[in-house]
């Protein structure tokens, strides 16, 4: 993975955000691309930003099993191979638990996690045949500690680092890298798209709340994060880390495990 010259990479969630940044990054290292997400103008403007880069996108519900493996299917025919497969697709959802309806739970774990689970299960086979290839989940900081309000994010987020770091011992012994990656705050629109209705200081004006994650809580641009993922991917890293706040949570969830939020709670800026 430190040559993607003439690789074929494959991105879930790749119309906006770290997705996007990914797709462009592989694309000025000379990868083929296969990009997939529910929202086709991002699609498309994710694919007019990748030069001349040769490029398959679909619009794929990654939460729908049979269209992951449709599209699976369209990636094989068209490259006849798979190095790489990035599981990057995701949304967020604020609410208590005690007030999470079952349908907002179970939109959210149809994306975050059963979309990984769809990804890797559909491309693993694939990526097998190949020597080198590699496997990234992304995760969260979220799947590091748990943060009121965040129940179902957190639910996914520590799903998909189980999965993703039981998938890695499995695969130890194979050619097969498997690394599953923490984002902490990115610049993104995700927290704008949340089904939002109360956040962890009890408010529940989303565009306030969206607004102070992106203009105090996000340190990190979506180009650095996809530089980083490439970067730790390139050094056979397990996880990665992106951003000093994921290397703070991190260390602060080690040295508390169990009374962190009384310490991240005090650093959350009001």
């Amino acid at each position: 993975m430190k040559d993607l010259n003439n690789k074929v990479v494959v991105i879930t969630g790749a119309g906006s955000g770290i997705g996007r940044s990914l797709a462009k990054l592989c694309a000025k290292r000379g990868a083929r691309l296969a990009l997939c997400d529910v929202d086709t103008a991002g699609l498309e403007q994710t694919r007019s930003e990748c030069a001349n880069a040769k490029v398959l996108t679909g619009v794929v519900d990654v939460s729908d099993r049979a269209a992951v493996e449709t599209f699976r299917d369209e990636v094989v025919a068209e490259y006849g191979q798979v190095d790489l497969v990035v599981n990057n697709a995701g949304v967020a959802h604020s609410q208590t638990i005690e007030d999470t309806t079952y349908d907002d739970f179970e939109w959210i774990m149809g994306i975050n996690f059963w979309g990984v689970v769809h990804g890797t299960k559909a491309f693993l086979p694939e990526l097998k045949k190949h020597s080198g290839s590699a496997l990234v989940n992304v995760s969260s900081v979220f799947g590091l500690i748990s943060v009121p309000t965040q129940g179902t994010y957190n639910a996914t987020k520590f799903a998909v680092r189980g999965f993703t770091e039981a998938l890695r011992h499995e695969t130890a012994d194979s050619d097969l890298h498997v690394m599953c990656v923490h984002p902490g705050g990115i610049k993104t629109g995700i927290a704008h798209s949340a089904r939002f209705y109360v956040g962890p200081d009890g408010g529940n004006d989303q565009g306030k709340a969206a607004g102070d994650f992106v203009n105090k809580m996000a340190r990190t641009t979506p180009d650095q994060a996809a530089s980083k993922i490439l970067s730790d991917l390139g050094k056979r890293k397990g996880r990665c880390l992106i951003g000093v706040d994921a290397q703070v949570i991190s260390a602060i969830s080690r040295l508390v495990p169990v009374n962190y939020w009384r310490v991240m709670g005090r650093l959350l800026p009001s």
